[in-house]
C-alpha cells in the first residue's frame, strides 16, 4: 500500500465529497482518511443471527428478520400519518412502521422482494411491529462485506441533521478498507506480537470496524489499545531519556553548612521514613550532571514544605538560588510564612513575590536577585514576568503543579543559561495509572506517612434530622478551646442558589451561636480581597470560634487550632474536593473530626464517595475511586479535559494494558534505544508519522 494512502484528503473519499467532508471535519475532527479509520465503533449490534417472525420476543433487543413486504398502507392518526408495511416470512407476519420521510420510503419499496430488516421489535397485542427498520434487499445483504455484527459510531446531532447517519460512516469505513484492499503497514515488531499473541494491524483494524466474531473482535480492541498506549508511553520514556542524557544539569556535589545547620539545629520533628526516602532521591538526581524533573507526591499534611525547603537549602550550599511557586497569593504567602518559621535566625536571605506586593518593593527585591543577596524567592506567576532575573537560579519548586501551564513552566527554564533543576509538589494524590500517563516523563517521589504525633481524622456521615447533635458537638469542642470550620458548596451553575443557602445557613449558625460566648468569620466570593483576608486574619489569630465559608478556604490554609471541618451538602462535592477539605483541619496534635452532612436522598455515586470518605484518609486510594467515578478528563480538572484523548484506550479501565505496554516500550529503549534495528523499523516508521502529525499530543512537562 502507498505509504501516504491514509494521509489522503477526506473529501477524496468515494461517498464523501466538499459539504461531508467540512461536516466530518467540525464534528468530529476527521480531515484525513486516517482520521477516519481511527474513528472507532462504540458498541456493537449482534447481527449474527437471523430470527424467523415466529420466534420474536419484544425483549428491547435489536433483531434481524429475513421476509418480503406484501402490501403497503398510509394510516391517518390524531397527529398526522404513519405508513405501515405489512411484512411476512413462512412462519406469520409483522408490521413496519415509518413516521418519518414516509414518500421517500413509499417510492423506494419493493413488493415481494426478499429483504432484510434490522430493528427493535414492538409488541401489541398478539402482534409484533418493528418501526424506522434498516432495511437491505436479501441480494445486496450477501453480497456485503460479512458483518456479523454491526458497529455503531461516535455521533452528534449535527451529523444527524445532515444526513451522515450510522450507517452512512458504516458505508464510508467500508468504501475505505475496500480503496486500501485491507492493507495496512504494521506498526509493532514481530517479538512483541509474538509474545503477546497480537493479530496483524490489518486484521485488528477490519475486525474493529467489521467483526467477523465476538472473539475476534477482542482480539482487535486488545491489540489496538495494547499499540495507542505503548505509543504513548514511547514518547514520554524517551523524553525522559532524552533530557537526561542531553539537557545537562548545575552540579550540587556539596552538602554545605546549611544544609546541615538546619538539619541539626531546625527541624521541628524527627523526619518520617518517607521524607528520608525522598530527600535521598532528591539529593541523588541532584548531584547526577543531569537536570532534575521530579514530580513529588505527599498528602495535605505529609510535610512536603520541609522537603522543598532542605532541597532550597542545598542548592544554596552549591552557590545557587532557589524559588518555589505557588498559584495563589494566600497559598504564596502561607508558604513565605512557613519557611521563614522554619528558617528561624538562620542567615538565609528570603522574601516574596505576588501581584500585590509595592512598586518600592520590587525594585529592591529585582536588584537583590540580580545581585546574589536573595538566596530564596517565594512567590505567584509574578516571578514569570521578565522584569525578573536571577543572578543563578538552581532550584525551581513547583507547587500545585496542574494550575500552570505548559508555557509558564518553560520561562522558569530560561531564567537561567543551563536549566535549573525542577521540582514539582501536589498535594493532589495522582493514581498512578494516571500518573504513568500523565507524568510518564518525570521521576515520582511519594510521601505516604503523615509526621509522628499527627492523629488521623475521624470522618463521619450525618443527616440533616441528625444536625441539633452535630451542633451540640461543636459546643463541647469550642469549649475545649477548638475552632471549627463550616463549608457549603458553591457552584458558577446555581450560584444565586447556592449564595442563598449559605446566607440562610449562616443566620441558623448565629442563632444556634448567639454572641458574647460565640464569635463567627463568614468568608465567600462576593466579599472583597481585603474583608475576606480581615476574616481569615482573626480566624487564623483564634480570635473567631467558627468559620463559615464556601469552597475558598480549599488550598493552603494552616490553622493547627481548627479541629472539625462541618461539610454541608457533601454529596454535592467531588471525591478530591472532600479529601483537600479535610485536609484543613488535624494539622496540630489534637484529634480531629470531618463531618459530612446531608439529606436522605443520595445518588449511588453520592453514596460511593461519602463510604469511601468515611473508611480511608489515604489520599491515592481516594483518588483511584474517583478516577473510576469520573474518567480521566473531569480528574485533572477542564483545563485538561482535552489531555488524554485516546481514541481506543481508556487509562482507567485498561490499566492493565497500560502497564504491559509500558513495560514492553522500557524494554525495547534498554535494548535499542534509536531503534535502529531491523525487526524495530516498524515501530520506529509509525512512531515518526505519529510525532509528525497531531496522534501523539503535546505531553504536560
Amino acid at each position: 500500500m502507498n505509504p501516504n494512502f491514509l494521509q489522503t484528503p477526506i473529501p477524496y473519499l468515494k461517498g464523501v465529497g466538499p459539504n461531508r467532508a467540512e461536516t466530518l471535519r467540525t464534528e468530529l475532527g476527521i480531515e484525513t482518511y486516517r482520521d477516519l479509520l481511527h474513528l472507532f465503533p462504540n458498541r456493537y449490534l449482534d447481527k449474527t443471527q437471523y430470527y424467523k417472525i415466529a420466534q420474536l420476543h419484544a425483549s428491547g433487543a435489536d433483531v434481524q428478520v429475513v421476509g418480503k413486504i406484501v402490501h403497503i398502507k398510509t394510516v391517518e392518526q390524531k397527529r398526522g400519518k404513519r405508513l405501515v408495511a405489512k411484512f411476512v416470512d413462512d412462519t406469520g407476519e409483522m408490521e413496519l412502521v415509518w413516521f418519518r420521510m414516509q414518500k421517500w420510503i413509499r417510492d423506494n419499496l419493493k413488493l415481494n422482494e426478499p429483504y432484510v430488516v434490522f430493528g427493535r421489535i414492538n409488541r401489541y397485542g398478539s402482534s409484533f411491529s418493528m418501526p424506522h427498520p434498516e432495511m437491505e434487499l436479501l441480494a445486496e445483504h450477501q453480497q456485503g462485506l460479512k458483518v456479523a455484527m454491526q458497529p455503531i459510531y461516535p455521533s452528534t446531532e449535527k451529523l444527524s441533521a445532515k444526513g451522515i447517519t450510522n450507517r452512512v460512516v458504516s458505508k464510508m469505513q467500508q468504501q475505505l478498507l475496500l480503496e486500501s484492499k485491507g492493507q495496512f503497514a504494521e506498526s509493532l515488531s514481530p517479538s512483541i506480537l509474538d509474545e503477546l499473541r497480537l493479530i496483524s494491524k490489518s486484521e485488528a483494524l477490519l475486525n474493529i470496524h467489521f467483526p467477523k466474531s465476538q472473539e475476534l473482535l477482542v482480539k482487535a480492541q486488545f491489540r489496538l489499545k495494547f499499540e495507542e498506549l505503548f505509543f504513548v508511553q514511547l514518547q514520554l520514556i524517551t523524553k525522559k531519556l532524552i533530557r537526561k542524557q542531553k539537557i545537562k544539569g548545575l552540579p550540587f556535589d556539596q552538602v554545605g553548612t546549611k544544609f546541615n545547620t538546619f538539619f541539626e539545629h531546625h527541624l521541628p520533628f524527627e523526619l518520617t521514613n518517607a521524607q528520608k526516602k525522598v530527600i535521598k532521591e532528591i539529593r541523588n538526581d541532584l548531584g547526577s550532571n543531569a537536570q532534575m524533573n521530579r514530580l513529588l507526591q505527599g498528602d495535605v499534611g505529609s510535610g512536603k514544605t520541609i522537603v522543598a525547603l532542605m532541597c532550597m537549602l542545598l542548592a544554596i550550599d552549591n552557590g545557587y538560588q532557589a524559588c518555589l511557586m505557588a498559584p495563589t497569593e494566600i497559598l504564596a504567602q502561607q508558604h513565605y510564612n512557613g519557611l521563614k518559621e522554619l528558617l528561624g535566625k538562620m542567615e538565609v536571605k528570603i522574601a516574596l513575590l505576588t501581584g500585590s506586593t509595592k512598586k518600592s518593593e520590587r525594585t529592591l527585591l529585582h536588584n537583590q536577585l540580580e545581585n546574589g543577596n536573595l538566596n530564596i524567592l517565594v512567590g505567584t506567576h509574578a516571578v514569570l514576568e521578565d522584569k525578573v532575573q536571577f543572578k543563578d537560579l538552581g532550584l525551581a519548586i513547583i507547587d500545585e503543579q496542574h494550575r500552570f501551564g505548559v508555557a509558564q513552566r518553560s520561562k522558569l527554564w530560561h531564567k537561567n543559561e543551563t536549566p535549573p533543576h525542577i521540582l514539582v509538589m501536589t498535594a493532589t494524590p495522582i493514581p498512578r495509572t494516571l500518573a504513568m500517563s500523565l507524568y510518564g516523563d518525570l521521576d515520582v517521589s511519594v510521601i505516604d506517612e503523615l509526621p509522628t504525633g499527627r492523629k488521623a481524622i475521624k470522618t463521619v456521615h450525618r443527616f440533616d434530622n441528625n444536625r441539633l447533635k452535630v451542633f451540640g458537638f461543636l459546643k463541647d469542642e469550642i469549649r475545649k478551646g477548638r475552632q471549627v470550620y463550616i463549608v457549603y458548596p458553591l457552584i458558577q451553575e446555581s450560584e444565586a442558589l447556592d449564595y442563598k443557602d449559605l446566607m440562610d445557613g449562616y443566620e441558623s449558625i448565629v442563632r444556634d451561636f448567639p454572641l458574647p460566648d460565640y464569635q463567627i468569620s463568614i468568608v465567600h466570593g462576593k466579599m472583597k480581597p481585603a474583608d475576606k483576608d480581615y476574616e481569615m486574619e482573626r480566624f487564623v489569630r483564634g480570635e473567631t470560634h467558627i468559620m463559615v465559608a464556601t469552597t475558598v478556604i480549599e488550598v493552603g490554609v494552616n490553622v493547627p487550632n481548627a479541629s472539625v471541618m462541618i461539610i454541608e451538602s457533601a454529596e454535592r462535592f467531588g471525591l478530591s474536593q472532600l479529601h483537600q477539605l479535610r485536609g484543613r483541619v488535624g494539622r496540630g496534635a489534637e484529634q480531629s473530626f470531618c463531618v459530612l452532612m446531608t439529606g436522605h436522598k443520595l445518588s449511588e455515586d453520592a453514596k460511593t464517595r461519602l463510604q469511601t470518605m468515611t473508611r480511608t484518609n489515604d489520599g491515592f486510594e481516594i483518588a483511584e475511586v474517583d478516577l473510576k467515578l469520573r474518567g480521566p478528563g473531569d480528574l485533572m480538572g477542564t483545563q485538561q479535559s482535552g489531555l488524554l484523548n485516546l481514541k481506543i484506550a481508556d487509562i482507567v479501565k485498561d490499566n492493565q494494558i497500560l502497564q504491559t505496554a509500558r513495560y514492553h516500550a522500557i524494554q525495547l529503549l534498554k535494548d535499542d534505544p534509536r531503534l535502529e534495528k531491523p525487526e524495530n523499523l516498524p515501530i520506529r516508521s509509525a512512531y515518526t508519522m505519529m510525532s509528525k502529525g497531531k496522534d501523539i499530543w503535546g505531553y504536560i512537562s
